[in-house]
């Protein structure tokens, strides 16, 4: 992978979160993280020079889908697809206004080493798609160690969040394994994990999308106050009544089955 960037002249870029997989085992790895592939549509995003768009190309797919918004990445990433007839489609774009759930034939399963500025917003919007129309047979994606442990942190704990409720929400949460910085061209500052996200069947308890996302932001707003008074804009006491919630809570003890119950509570105010 050192001698493909070097042919093409590619150097990471920090404005768009670039660290380019140079580990053709790990990327290997990566790709049988994201459990049994065959038939599928793999839509990768930010694939850079093609390191783990080359195993996911190995894996019985049906077609892998790349999603790169840097132009200088293009020329690698079709030598890729002319090595691959009919199995990738380069697609260049920014992913955040790419309609990725339009793409290919179910099912999808989106497999990506994410770049550290959009990871967020990017699993958020997935995770909207996931909320109102099941798009995604699977989810397997590389964040910062950070952001990785904050999808599956529990109650009770710093790393609990906002985040933390809507992706348990929706999915079950998997840590894989550890990546190391050494992994990378250029290595980051800190250590990544792939994570597996398998969505549910249905959600872990009723609740509407939006609703859930005003009573998670509200309270994890102002995460060190009680309840009654972060959700004071939201009904404050009678909404935490409404859903059997004590008023002297404070956010990060709420399971994300009382966070359903607000919601609902919510809705029905």
């Amino acid at each position: 992978m050192r001698e493909v960037l070097a042919r093409h002249g590619l150097a990471a870029r920090k404005s768009l979160g670039q660290h380019f997989l140079n580990d053709l085992n790990l990327t290997a790895r990566i790709a049988a993280a994201a459990g049994d592939l065959s038939g599928a549509t793999v839509i990768e995003v930010g694939p850079g020079a093609g390191a783990l768009t080359r195993a996911l190309l190995a894996t019985p797919a049906r077609e892998v889908i790349a999603i790169e918004r840097d132009a200088r990445c293009l020329a690698a990433l079709e030598e890729l697809a002319a090595a691959y007839p009919g199995r990738l489609m380069v697609i260049e774009g920014d992913a955040l206004e790419v309609d990725v759930p339009a793409l290919g034939p179910a099912p999808r399963h989106v497999v990506a080493n994410l770049p550290y500025n959009v990871a967020t917003p990017l699993l958020l919007r997935w995770l909207g798609d996931l909320a109102n129309s099941g798009a995604y047979a699977g989810l397997t994606l590389m964040f910062q160690r950070e952001v990785a442990e904050r999808l599956a942190a529990v109650p009770r704990t710093k790393a609990y969040g906002r985040l933390s409720v809507i992706t348990q929400w929706l999915c079950d949460v998997t840590l894989a394994f550890d990546v190391a910085r050494a992994a990378f061209t250029p290595p980051p500052k800190v250590v990544s994990t792939v994570v597996r996200l398998v969505p549910r069947a249905a959600p872990l308890a009723p609740a509407n999308s939006a609703t859930i996302e005003r009573v998670t932001a509200a309270a994890f707003g102002q995460r060190r106050k009680m309840l009654r008074s972060s959700l004071k804009p939201l009904g404050g006491t009678a909404l935490l009544d409404a859903a059997g919630v004590p008023a002297t809570a404070r956010a990060e003890e709420l399971t994300v089955a009382q966070f359903c119950a607000l919601a609902r509570a919510l809705d029905a105010a």
